[in-house]
């Protein structure tokens, strides 16, 4: 049971505190009409992985490996894209109401599908009288859900507002790394088998505190140089624009003012 509710804390980790710093940095900018949007696409990416991962798990087909890395790959560059994309428009007081959605959507869904298979094989195991692994998965889940919503009250209690743009660079320069680690492993990217360093025996993958590393910052024992290369290129120029004076620009700040200045 702990070995499954350490594989569902793993998998909810990286979408619930993706989806709680995107929360918080939201309601940091005074931007709480989105709110409603962000539930929405986490929802239905809830909705859709779980709908795929049923029929892929009690149907008569199949996705093979390379392909589930290949999709949760794409997935995890668009959520780091879209969060980036979002964290820019509150910067600069542009409303982001699309990319809001399937922000959320694909922070949620980058490993949607990988966790639906897990949870419909429990429930598949479950129906032969085994029901630990799902219910150490549920937990597993729940404890992530609740680790999200404590970042986002944290996050968004913080003094500086620069705290909610740093944690959205961590989180999504390890969600970056996960996915060009997806597509190595699906062979769309190459360098698989270049490694920058390997940790391994200090931090074995299959420990807990390794999938704690695994599922908050992306980190694996074992990363490639094109893994290290990108989250390090992402968090040092990401940084370094949201993190950077707005030299006159409205920003943060300017976006509460107005929020709190209009009527209600």
């Amino acid at each position: 049971m702990f070995d499954s509710f350490l594989i569902g804390l793993r998998a909810g980790l990286a979408a619930a505190l993706l989806v709680g710093v995107l929360v918080a940095y939201l309601v940091r900018a005074g931007r709480r009409w989105a709110l409603r949007a962000v539930a929405g696409g986490a929802g239905a990416a809830v909705a859709l992985s779980l709908g795929f991962g049923c029929a892929l798990t009690f149907g008569s087909q199949e996705l093979t490996f390379k392909a589930r890395e290949a999709y949760g790959g794409w997935l995890s560059l668009a959520a780091m894209a879209l969060v980036t994309w979002v964290s820019a428009c509150i910067r600069l007081a542009v409303r982001p109401r699309t990319a809001v959605v399937v922000a959320a959507f694909l922070a949620v869904g980058h490993g949607g599908v990988d966790t639906s298979l897990f949870l419909w094989g429990a429930v598949r195991a479950s129906g032969d009288g085994t029901h630990a692994p799902l219910a150490g998965a549920v937990i597993g889940l729940l404890v992530a859900a609740a680790v999200g919503w404590l970042c986002r009250r944290g996050v968004t209690r913080a003094s500086s507002p620069g705290w909610a743009a740093a944690t959205a660079v961590v989180v999504a320069a390890g969600v970056l790394a996960d996915g060009v680690r997806r597509l190595q492993e699906a062979g769309v990217v190459g360098g698989l088998r270049d490694k920058a360093f390997d940790v391994g025996g200090a931090v074995p993958p299959d420990s807990w505190y390794g999938m704690l590393l695994d599922g908050v910052f992306g980190f694996r024992p074992g990363p490639t140089v094109t893994q290290t290369a990108a989250w390090a290129l992402y968090l040092v120029a990401v940084s370094a624009l949201c993190l950077a004076p707005s030299r006159g620009r409205p920003g943060v700040a300017g976006a509460r003012r107005r929020a709190a200045s209009r009527p209600r």
